[in-house]
């Protein structure tokens, strides 16, 4: 299950991407950099096909899907095709062939391993930020 976890964790600040429906590529482009060994576009592509494996292990067509997600037939087929699809959708359809608390749970920020008091009170991140540092 490692796999999805890396592939899902670029997808990044679910808000913005819901809030201003870009596509996945453009939203990768606006989010901070980070190293990553595979491409959006390459990204793209294994994500659908993850959800379009999903969807044939349940033994559902895309239709069936498509229904039952309340996702056009149409998005589902361009999406399982290319990649391309909204947030909305997205998550639409995790929910009906699973992945979605997957998805959810891997953009949580990593929560620190403390071995001590004072690293506790050394930690200068106990307040949650509400705002970047940089632009």
């Amino acid at each position: 299950m490692r796999d999805a976890k890396s592939v899902f964790i670029w997808i990044g600040y679910l808000e913005y991407f819901y809030y201003h429906s870009i596509s996945i590529t453009h939203f990768y482009l606006l989010s901070t950099p980070m190293v990553s060994l595979i491409s959006p576009y390459k990204a793209q592509l294994k994500i659908a096909e993850s959800v379009r494996k999903r969807r044939l292990k349940i033994g559902l067509t895309q239709e069936g899907l498509a229904e039952r997600s309340g996702v056009a037939l149409a998005t589902l087929r361009k999406f399982e095709q290319k990649g391309l699809i909204s947030l909305e959708s997205f998550l639409k359809l995790l929910w009906i062939v699973g992945g979605l608390e997957e998805v959810i749970h891997s953009l949580q920020p990593p929560k620190p391993n403390f071995t001590s008091i004072s690293e506790v009170l050394k930690d200068d991140d106990s307040m949650e930020r509400k705002r970047g540092r940089k632009k």
